[in-house]
């Protein structure tokens, strides 16, 4: 390799690890940073409860691609990634790779020598860093089919061969073209043999066994997490050297059966993510249709044909069910993790554009990873839920796997509206309970941005860190202040995290329930735009009957620990793993072993299906009884449950292990009953009701039902409400009096209410008993709207006007 084109590799490298020089910082007071307001405004009430909502938030939430070692060190960061788009051609046994669209499509190798290959490999060296850094490895694995073929200076559209191009690698390999054409058509007829020779599944097989003789098995300390390549359904342009068309849906599926089939025969206790979709069109539409409708436009994108040829399904569903059959078939799982980026699609946002505007908009935007009310201002334009339409995809079509996100950059991580954007994603990652995440293209450890993972990783320099448990915690205007807690396993303390995300300051009540010990005080620590280069520890916060008043400094992250008093307050063990006996149509019984008190006795245990932390119990019993009889199932439906227990002074157990059963065939019934929760905001909620006649036909009916949680109607449509203590009356509305057999009917409200949740019951329909679906394991989300991608769509993160994944 010749100087220059070493030069041109290590400028990929820094680029494909999103280390390349960032945009001039703006971070500074009167460089860009907006000023506070003179006085402080009133904020919105915060409420944390340290009673609800407790499950375990897991650690790789807080990953990161490529991290340079000091700043992993610094933040025990929990798991790196390898990945991008240099990594699907990546040739461990030459330690070499093509970067494909990235840069003009050339073979490019790292200069670690040849003599002891593959040992000594970039890769061996990224797995090295991780092992001295205590950190868990994920590494892309090709399954595009190809792989590098030489450590040369070859091109996917050279010039000399396929003729002028509008652009080509002019200061260092001039004969190399981007290619497209003079008339803005694509290069194509191009042999992939120039750069790249076949690679199939054995040859994922022989590295992970390589690296398992290497550094031992993923049980044994080796590599844990295998990505199954990077952005397949993108391939057609990063990767069109060797892959110009499309990947269909039984590509994916027979490449993801091959492909992590052979990592599990060669380490069975590796865990694999896929597909490893660009966004949510990734979710909708396969690589083939993407393909096939960017060249036709018009009302393709509503009727694809690679979904239409399958079912009509959109392409997640589709792939989660075929991942879960692969696994009765065979007896084995072979997908781990359903792992999806996301790059947020407003203008400029993830671009790192720093405006006053965007500013707003950045912080505005996270909202898209849980809010349901939130339209995304993009070309997207509907609700996204990411991670709620992630979980439901997983519960609907394939229950019990992770989820995923290996790739998300909020953007102006060296600003300090990038730095409040990406604490508040990293708050929200924990209370959605996702299972894993790694951010693209890591900040300098001086970057706002590696503070924000500081205030979670290490807020005071010497490991402190943020809960492991997550709490219930709320506020009553998430766009100005958002606010995340946890309870810390080491010492029982509560933390909790403030986000000022305005430019003024705001003075807001923190009421915080179900703690222990004296009144006392809290540890302050806070980041924020008026010293960008450190976390301040401030004087502890007072504390009156648990809560505080305070006053958040514009554009600032605080942190509060509570300490658990002078005793530890210790909550219940985990109730037993459930079993379940006499399931019928509409009901279950199950059974488990008691748990075990904590620093009070167990008082109650709550049956949940679905995940606790965003559900309402569907039954509950007093201790010392440990058998519950839930009780409103559909039949011949799939639930997973799980048990909780609760003490005497109100503190949960972790949750029991889950148990799955389905329902039995219910006998002809004459009416059923659908209650959907479509937006929740902790004190009132949205609710629909569909009405489906299964009896003969009705002119006139009367439904009715009994709240079990306290709820008030305050609203209805669709028909005549009344309510009189817990039962609830809806008369039809005229128009809609006419429900022949089998038809159906949507009635919907709004409520209020106080504490929790839950659903309805006991339904009838004109004094008729009506079979109801019971709580499913997550709540359904309507499938997205298919459509054109913006002009501006974002595909992976920008840096010197080359997308660097």
């Amino acid at each position: 390799m010749t100087p220059r084109t070493a030069l041109v590799a290590a400028v990929l490298l820094v680029a494909g690890a999103g280390l390349a020089d960032p945009v001039p910082a703006s971070a500074l007071p009167g460089e860009g940073a907006r000023p506070a307001a003179s006085a402080a405004a009133e904020g919105p009430a915060l409420t944390v409860d340290a009673t609800t909502g407790r499950h375990a938030i897991d650690p790789h939430i807080y990953g990161i691609n490529f991290a340079e070692e000091a700043l992993a060190k610094e933040l025990r960061l929990p798991v790196r990634r390898w990945g991008g788009n240099a990594t699907t051609r990546y040739n461990y046994k030459l330690d070499a790779y093509n970067a494909g669209s990235d840069w003009y499509f050339e073979n490019l190798y790292y200069e670690n020598g040849t003599a002891q290959l593959p040992d000594g490999s970039e890769a061996d060296k990224f797995v090295e860093q991780n092992r001295r850094t205590g950190t868990d490895t994920i590494l892309t694995v090709p399954m595009i089919g190809s792989t590098t073929a030489a450590r040369n200076a070859a091109c996917g559209f050279s010039i000399s061969k396929y003729g002028p191009q509008k652009g080509s690698d002019a200061q260092w390999r001039p004969d190399c073209g981007n290619g497209v054409k003079a008339d803005d058509t694509n290069v194509t007829g191009n042999d992939p043999a120039d750069t790249s020779v076949a690679a199939g599944p054995e040859f994922t097989k022989g590295w992970v066994e390589y690296l398992n003789r290497a550094y031992g098995s993923a049980d044994a300390g080796g590599v844990r997490f295998y990505n199954l390549d990077n952005e397949p359904d993108l391939w057609f342009t990063t990767h069109r050297d060797v892959h110009p068309a499309g990947t269909g849906y039984d590509e994916m599926r027979d490449s993801t059966y091959a492909t992590a089939a052979a990592i599990k025969d060669a380490d069975p206790g590796a865990q694999t993510l896929g597909p490893v979709g660009w966004g949510l069109n990734s979710l909708i539409y396969s690589g083939l249709d993407q393909k096939t409708c960017n060249e036709k436009g018009g009302d393709c994108w509503s009727n694809p044909p690679d979904r239409a040829a399958h079912g009509g399904q959109q392409f997640a569903p589709w792939y989660l069910q075929q991942m879960k059959a692969y696994e009765q078939s065979h007896g084995r799982r072979i997908l781990d993790y359903f792992d999806n980026h996301i790059y947020p699609q407003q203008s400029g946002v993830s671009s790192g554009n720093d405006d006053p505007a965007t500013q707003e908009l950045r912080l505005r935007s996270t909202r898209q990873l849980w809010d349901p009310t939130y339209v995304d201002e993009s070309w997207i334009n509907q609700p996204v839920q990411y991670i709620p339409r992630m979980r439901s995809l997983v519960d609907e079509n394939y229950p019990g796997t992770k989820l995923a996100i290996t790739e998300y950059n909020w953007g102006a991580l060296d600003h300090i509206d990038g730095a409040l954007a990406q604490a508040d994603v990293l708050g929200i990652f924990g209370r959605e309970d996702l299972d894993l995440a790694t951010l693209w293209s890591p900040p300098k450890s001086t970057d706002p941005g590696a503070y924000a993972f500081r205030m979670f990783r290490n807020y005071d320099g010497n490991g402190g860190s943020f809960g492991d448990t997550a709490v219930r915690a709320a506020s009553a205007d998430q766009e100005k202040l958002s606010v995340y807690a946890a309870e810390r396993d080491s010492d029982h303390a509560l933390t909790v995290m403030v986000v000022n995300k305005t430019t003024g300051d705001l003075t807001a009540p923190v009421s915080v329930t179900g703690r222990t010990g004296p009144a006392g005080s809290a540890q302050v620590y806070r980041y924020g735009q008026d010293d960008v280069t450190s976390i301040k520890h401030l004087a502890d916060q007072p504390l009156t009957d648990g809560g505080f008043t305070a006053t958040f400094p514009a554009y600032s992250i605080t942190e509060y620990v509570l300490p658990a008093g002078s005793s530890e307050a210790r909550p219940p063990t985990a109730p037993g793993t459930p079993t379940a006996g006499a399931v019928g149509s509409d009901r279950a019984t199950l059974s488990w072993a008691a748990s075990t008190a904590g620093s009070s006795p167990v008082a109650t245990y709550q049956v949940y299906s679905g995940d606790p932390a965003g559900a309402a119990p569907v039954a509950t019993v007093d201790a010392p009884a440990t058998s519950a009889t839930v009780t409103g199932l559909s039949p011949a439906t799939a639930y997973t449950f799980r048990v909780v227990a609760k003490d005497t002074a109100d503190r949960s157990s972790p949750p029991s292990a889950p148990v799955r059963l389905t329902t039995a065939t219910a006998p002809a019934a004459t009416c059923t009953v659908d209650y959907r929760v479509s937006n929740d905001w902790g004190s009132g909620f949205t609710s629909t009701v569909t009405i489906t006649n299964k009896g003969p036909a009705l002119n006139g009916w009367q439904l009715g039902f009994s709240f079990t949680g306290g709820q008030k109607v305050a609203q209805g449509w669709n028909g005549a409400w009344s309510q009189s203590g817990t039962q609830v009356t809806v008369k039809d509305a005229g128009w809609n009096a006419a429900l022949a057999t089998g038809a159906s009917t949507t009635i919907g409200f709004n409520g209020t209410y106080t504490g929790t949740n839950p659903a309805p019951r006991d339904y009838t329909l004109n004094g008729k008993s009506c079979t109801v679906p019971g709580t499913a394991a997550a709540a359904h989300i309507a499938a997205p709207t298919g459509h054109a991608p913006g002009a501006n769509a974002v595909r992976g993160h920008t840096v010197r006007g080359h997308t660097t994944r």
